[in-house]
């Protein structure tokens, strides 16, 4: 699924970190303004542990895991929305991906310099938030009159356009986001068409100080995040971006070892990772044995040929049924032939919507 997630952030707020730890790309790092000027681009591997279990039980060559995108973009500054800074190829970044990781200065460093010069997580998002929603504005207000006046023709698309642009407008003239209105169906299907900045979901990463890895809600800093996420209906996660950096140069040995001293079980990327994929909307079905034993990733709501169609283009064309098992029954059970005898071997049609977990395979005929 070519979906990515945008890491944005005000400068030197620890991206680029992040954005090493994630994908060990060696992305350029430098204690000034736009050290990232064009965006980096890396392909994570989504951790998985059910892989492993289903190679156990339905034994295969190798395992492959499925992958998704971050894209790191270079850091905003106040007056982004009017091209100060590199504004406006920024804010065209972050209109190319299809969901934010905002990144959020929560730690104290007198060698690392603040934009602000001061540590205040809140007036740090709101500086992002607002020259997004900024830019919004502008482009609703140049599309406004625009559309009213095709709209007065009674043009059918133009009136639900309208109504849309009207239900928008006043929100961000208020300072709000787009995503913090509520819309039907067919209005969010109007919105997307529009590619606004404040529509995308979010996830806010609070950088903490190393000092608070092991106990990150003693962090007041990642605390203020937190409770500002909570109020937009979005998830906070506390990270030590330096140290997950460090993690992620460690072997896998060696990275469980270093965890179980920490006292955790999933180091604070694997967390990263699997709430991205949740917030671009994503989940995981399997194919499993003989050559390889594979993780695929599909959007949530495709049915059954769709998702076929992500395997080879040929399986949705010819698409006939998908013989269908749930992990959690694979594991219950604890092999194929015990899952079939428990009535448990499902065999569903073109109407399916797959479900994360979902071990298949297909049946079709070109």
């Amino acid at each position: 699924m070519a979906l990515t997630a945008g890491i944005v952030g005000l400068p030197n707020v620890g991206k680029s970190t992040l954005f090493n730890a994630i994908t060990k790309a060696g992305a350029e790092m430098a204690n000034y303004p736009f050290a990232t000027i064009d965006p980096n681009v890396g392909m994570v591997e989504v951790p998985d542990k059910r892989l492993a279990r289903i190679d156990e039980l339905i034994p295969a060559k190798k395992i492959i895991h499925t992958t998704f995108e971050f894209t790191d973009i270079a850091g905003i500054v106040k007056g982004a929305s009017k091209g100060e800074g590199l504004g406006n190829k920024f804010l065209e970044n972050i209109r190319q991906v299809d969901a934010i990781v905002h990144v959020v200065r929560a730690f104290d460093d007198d060698n690392i310099t603040h934009v602000a010069n001061k540590i205040a997580p809140l007036e740090d998002i709101d500086t992002i938030n607002l020259e997004l929603v900024l830019a919004d504005l502008d482009a609703i207000n140049k599309r406004y009159a625009r559309v009213e006046k095709v709209a007065r023709t009674k043009d059918k698309e133009a009136v639900a356009e309208f109504e849309v642009l009207k239900k928008i407008k006043p929100v961000l003239e208020a300072g709000k986001t787009v995503r913090s209105i509520e819309f039907s169906q067919d209005e969010q299907a109007i919105v997307k068409g529009l590619f606004l900045l404040t529509s995308k979901p979010v996830l806010y990463v609070a950088n903490i100080s190393d000092d608070y890895m092991t106990n990150p809600e003693d962090s007041q800093y990642y605390q203020e995040v937190k409770v500002f996420a909570e109020s937009e209906g979005a998830q906070a996660l506390a990270i030590s971006a330096r140290t997950e950096e460090e993690i992620a140069e460690l072997d896998d040995d060696e990275r469980e070892f270093f965890l179980e001293d920490l006292g955790v079980t999933e180091s604070g990327l694997d967390r990263l990772i699997h709430a991205s994929y949740k917030l671009l909307g994503l989940a995981t079905f399997f194919t499993a044995g003989g050559k390889e034993t594979r993780a695929w990733t599909f959007k949530r709501g495709m049915k059954a040929p769709q998702v076929a169609g992500i395997i080879h283009s040929d399986f949705e064309r010819g698409f006939i049924r998908a013989e269908t098992i749930s992990f959690n029954d694979l594991d219950k059970y604890g092999s194929m032939q015990a899952v079939r005898e428990a009535g448990r071997l499902r065999s569903e049609g073109k109407e399916y919507e797959v479900q994360d977990g979902d071990i298949i395979e297909f049946r079709f005929n070109v």
